[in-house]
C-alpha cells in the first residue's frame, strides 16, 4: 500500500508531534511505501483563487513550488493522512494551505452529492484519508467536532472518506498502524 502523510507541524525545531509522525512513518514503511512531507520545510504558496488549474492549465497549479510533489503523492496513494497540532482551535495554517491547494485535483464542474453541489472527479480514483491531531492546552470537544466536521466535508468534495481522526495524546502508533492497514 502507498501512504502519504502531510505533517502540518509549524515548529521548525524538534517536536513531540513530528517525532510521533516520524516513528509512525518508520513503522508503516516496514510493510508499505510511505511519503512523509514536513510542510514546514517545503516551499508552498497559498491558493490565490485564480482558477488557472481549472481553466488554463487543467490539473496544473500556477504556482511552481513543492506542492506538485504532494499532489502527485496523494493522487497515487492508497491512503493519506493529514496531521497537525491544534492551533487556535483548528489545524495549522500550513496544513490548511495545502488542503486548499488540493482543489487542483478535482474538476471545476459540479454534480449533486447528498443533495449538495460538489466538484466532479478529475481522476478515476481518490484515496481515503485519516487525520492525526495533537491537542493544545485548551482544546475542547467542540474544537474536535469542528475539526472532524470540516475534514468530513473535505472528504465529500474529494470523493473519498475520512476514515479516522486520532489524537496523539490518546492513540498509540500501533493503533493507527492497525487501523490504516485494515482499510
Amino acid at each position: 500500500m502507498k501512504i502519504c502523510i502531510l505533517n502540518g507541524d509549524m515548529t521548525t525545531e524538534a517536536s513531540h508531534f513530528s517525532d510521533y509522525l516520524r516513528n509512525l512513518s518508520f513503522e508503516l514503511n516496514k510493510e508499505h511505501q510511505v511519503d512523509l512531507f514536513a510542510l514546514n520545510q517545503m516551499n508552498l504558496h497559498y491558493c490565490i483563487g485564480c482558477w488557472t488549474c481549472w481553466i488554463k492549465t487543467p490539473g496544473r497549479c500556477v504556482h511552481k513550488d513543492d506542492a506538485e510533489q504532494i499532489f502527485r503523492s496523494i493522487i497515487n496513494s492508497d491512503f493519506f493522512i493529514f496531521a497537525s497540532p491544534v492551533i487556535a482551535g483548528f489545524t495549522s495554517s500550513l496544513l490548511k494551505k495545502i488542503t486548499d491547494r488540493l482543489i487542483v485535483l478535482i474538476h471545476p464542474y459540479f454534480k449533486i452529492i447528498y443533495g449538495e453541489a460538489h466538484h466532479r472527479k478529475r481522476y478515476e480514483k481518490y484515496p481515503d484519508f485519516g487525520l492525526i491531531i495533537q491537542h493544545e492546552k485548551d482544546t475542547d470537544e467542540e474544537d474536535l467536532q469542528i475539526i472532524k466536521d470540516i475534514y468530513e466535508r473535505t472528504a465529500i468534495n474529494f470523493h473519498s472518506k475520512l476514515r479516522f481522526m486520532k489524537q496523539i495524546e490518546k492513540d498509540k502508533i500501533e493503533d493507527i498502524i492497525n487501523e490504516t492497514c485494515n482499510i
